[in-house]
């Protein structure tokens, strides 16, 4: 790179614009050695066979290096053409519920390996795993596995794989182009109603539209909304696990709501 700009850090990683000799602007991510990087790149690659995601320009144990996305404001057109281009997305599928590289969120490790189905993957590969990392009180964990033994009764019609960002909050879809680009995924055959209720957990702008174009092109199954709380387990324990006990409410609110299912 001929230049760099510090964009300070994020879980342990150093972020940085650069510009490089042939004067493409790109995205870098650093840290130490990890398979997080190659993880990440995978995964764009594969999403990025349907929809707009940064170029992979290089990845190594240690670096990532991204296309710079040129942001701009969202839109009412914008959010409808990405409801409709997230739509194309899952209807793309998945050779199976899981992924053939190694998973992560954040710089936390998840199991990709395939499951047959979608209640067995998300309970075994998803939810149990950080439950076992939450450090919540014992009452709390017997209220969440008692919410897990209930995920196959609660899921309502099976589909099949779907193929899924894994991590799409707000601060991972990115205003560009008239549509969102989607970065930082945590890639996998996963169910669909699950990148909708991660974009319904911290809000996303003018997610009625994304919501009403997605439906339109490819309608979900009656009862999706009050599976939300069922989808939101999984990331909500991802919070409590990096950021602490202030997400525990969020948490125990949404296993409520699913028991109640």
């Amino acid at each position: 790179m001929r230049s760099a700009e510090d964009l300070g850090g994020s879980h342990g990683r150093r972020l940085r614009r650069g510009v490089l000799d042939d004067g493409r602007e790109v995205f870098v991510k650093t840290g130490a050695a990890s398979d997080a990087f190659a993880s990440e790149a995978a995964g764009l690659r594969w999403l990025g066979e349907v929809v707009d995601v940064p170029e992979v320009v290089e990845v190594g144990r240690d670096r990532l290096v991204l296309s710079w996305v040129r942001e701009e404001p969202p839109t009412p057109a914008a959010a409808e053409t990405f409801g409709r281009a997230l739509a194309r997305l899952h209807r793309a599928g998945a050779p199976g519920f899981g992924a053939p590289w190694p998973g992560f969120i954040a710089t936390l490790p998840m199991d990709n390996a395939p499951v047959d189905d979608w209640p067995t993957f998300y309970a075994a590969r998803r939810v149990l795993p950080f439950l076992r990392l939450a450090r919540l009180p014992a009452s709390d964990v017997v209220l969440v596995e008692r919410a897990v033994d209930r995920i196959a009764e609660v899921a309502g019609p099976a589909e099949p794989p779907a193929r899924i960002h894994g991590d799409l909050w707000s601060g991972n879809v990115l205003w560009s182009g008239g549509s969102g680009v989607l970065i930082d995924p945590a890639a996998h055959g996963g169910h669909r109603e699950t990148d909708l209720a991660m974009l319904a957990l911290f809000g996303l702008p003018y997610l009625d539209r994304v919501l009403g174009a997605y439906r339109e092109a490819f309608p979900l199954a009656e009862g999706w909304r009050e599976r939300v709380p069922l989808h939101q387990l999984h990331p909500l324990l991802v919070h409590v696990v990096l950021f602490g006990g202030g997400y525990r409410d969020s948490l125990m609110d949404a296993v409520r709501r699913v028991s109640a299912l």
